[in-house]
C-alpha cells in the first residue's frame, strides 16, 4: 500500500457502475453507444463528494463505433460542463479496461485528479462499415483487420477453436465450465449481489443473458458453431451484447480526505501473443504483470473475460492457475461481452465483490484478451476507509 507521502499520485477508484448487459437487438436496441454512458456518469459522480466541473478528462473505450470521440459525445450529452473533455480508447475487448489504466497513469504522472472511464459498445447500432474502392463503390466489411493476412487474422471463433485444438481443451471442459459461468451468475443475480453496480436502464434491471433452465445436456446438444467438427459451440461463447460501465478514479489523497473506500492500482501490463491464438493473450499481459510487480498477481478475487470458454481454460492451463477461481459471479458466457465495456465492467465487478469483503490489501485482478492477439492484466488492492 502507498505510504502518505505518495497519496497525491496513487490512484483509486472510488465509485464504480454499470447497466445490465443487454442481449444485441433486445433492451438497448435503439441506443447508442455514447447514449448508454450518459446516466452511468451521474450515477458514480453521485457516489462521491465530487462535482462534475471537477472531472479532469472523460477516457471511454469503444470496439466497434464509426469513430468521432465518443466521450467527448457522451460527456456533452450528459450535461458535463463543456470544460470537460473526452478522450475515445480501442483495444478492441480490452478498451474500457485500458481507459481506466491510462486515467490510473496519468494521475501517477500528475497530469490530473479526478477521471470519469470506462467503456461503452453498442452492436445493436454500430455503423455498417466498408472500404471505398477506386471506382468510388463501397465494399463492406463485418469486422476491421487486425493483423496481416500472412500472419493470420482468423475471427474469434475460429481462434477459439484454433486455442482448444492448440492446447488439447476438449468439448466437455468447455461445456461444463459455461455450465457452471451460469450457476453463478444467476445465483448471484437471485441473490442480489448486482444490485449495488447496476444502472437499470430501458426496463431492464438485470443482465439479459442469464439462462437459468441451462442444463449438461442442452448444452451437449448443441452444434459446432465456427468450424465443422469443432468443439466451440454457441452454449459455450458468449451473446453478441450492448452494455457499459464507469468508474470514478481519483487520488489516494482525496479518498483519504473524504473516508471513502476503494480499489487501489498498483500496475497493469500489456502484452501480444500469436494473432491466431488471440484468446491466450491475457496469459502473456499477467505474465509480464508478473515481472514487474515481482510476485503472482493471483490472489484474491480474479475477474477474466470469457468470450469463449475455450480460452478461459486454456489460458488457465498456461498459468497453471485453477479457472475455479476466476468470476466468483459467473462472467461473459452468463452475462455477455458488450465488447469495447467489459474491461471496464470487470473493474466495477471487482469493486463491489472487494467492497462486500471489505478485506484491506486484498488483490482484487482484472484480465482479458484481445483481438490482434494482446492480453491486458490490471492489479488493484482494496483500501479500505479509516474512520475520520
Amino acid at each position: 500500500m502507498p505510504n502518505e507521502s505518495s497519496d497525491s499520485r496513487t490512484p483509486i477508484v472510488i465509485a464504480a457502475r454499470r447497466l445490465p448487459t443487454a442481449k444485441g437487438g433486445g433492451a438497448y436496441k435503439d441506443i447508442r453507444a455514447h447514449d448508454l454512458a450518459v446516466p452511468l456518469f451521474a450515477a458514480v459522480l453521485g457516489q462521491a463528494p465530487l462535482i462534475p466541473a471537477e472531472v479532469d478528462d472523460v477516457i471511454l473505450g469503444n470496439a466497434t463505433g464509426g469513430g468521432g470521440n465518443v466521450a467527448r459525445l457522451a460527456a456533452l450529452s450528459a450535461g458535463l460542463p463543456i470544460t470537460v473533455p473526452g478522450l475515445t480508447v480501442d483495444r478492441q475487448c480490452g478498451s474500457g479496461l485500458e481507459a481506466i489504466v491510462l486515467a490510473c497513469r496519468l494521475i501517477q504522472a500528475g497530469a490530473g485528479e479526478n477521471y470519469l472511464a470506462g467503456g461503452v459498445e453498442s452492436i445493436s447500432t454500430a455503423p455498417a462499415r466498408a472500404h471505398k474502392r477506386p471506382d468510388g463503390g463501397l465494399d463492406f466489411f463485418e469486422r476491421a483487420q487486425f493483423s496481416p493476412l500472412a500472419m493470420g487474422d482468423p475471427d474469434a471463433g475460429v481462434a477459439a477453436e484454433n486455442v482448444a485444438h492448440h492446447f488439447g481443451v476438449t468439448r466437455s471442459r468447455q461445456d461444463a465450465y459455461a455450465l457452471e459461468s451460469h450457476r453463478r451468475a444467476v445465483a448471484a443475480s437471485r441473490s442480489g449481489r448486482f444490485a449495488a453496480e447496476l444502472l437499470p436502464l430501458a426496463g431492464l434491471a438485470a443482465d439479459q443473458g442469464l439462462r437459468p433452465t441451462l442444463t449438461e445436456g442442452l448444452l451437449a446438444r448443441f452444434p459446432a458453431a465456427f468450424v465443422d467438427g469443432g468443439t466451440v459451440t454457441a452454449g459455450n461463447s458468449c451473446p453478441f451484447s450492448d452494455g457499459a460501465a464507469v468508474v470514478l478514479v481519483t487520488t489516494l489523497e482525496r479518498a483519504r480526505s473524504v473516508g471513502m473506500p476503494g480499489l487501489v492500482f498498483i500496475d497493469s501490463a500489456v502484452a501480444g501473443n500469436d494473432p491466431k491464438l488471440l484468446g491466450v493473450g491475457a496469459a502473456a499481459s499477467t505474465r509480464l504483470l508478473t515481472q514487474r510487480i515481482g510476485r503472482e498477481p493471483n490472489g484474491g478475487l480474479v475477474e477474466f473475460n470469457e468470450a469463449f470458454a475455450a480460452q478461459v481454460l486454456a489460458t488457465a492451463d498456461v498459468l497453471d492457475w485453477d479457472p475455479a477461481r476466476f468470476n466468483l459471479d459467473g462472467g461473459a458466457l452468463a452475462l455477455g461481452h458488450p465488447y469495447g465495456a467489459s474491461g471496464a465492467v470487470s473493474v466495477v465487478r471487482l469493486f463491489a465483490q472487494a467492497s462486500e469483503r471489505g478485506q484491506a490489501g486484498a488483490q482484487a485482478l482484472a484480465m482479458i484478451s484481445m483481438a490482434g492477439g494482446m492480453g491486458i492484466s490490471t492489479l488493484f488492492e482494496w483500501h479500505a476507509a479509516k474512520p475520520r
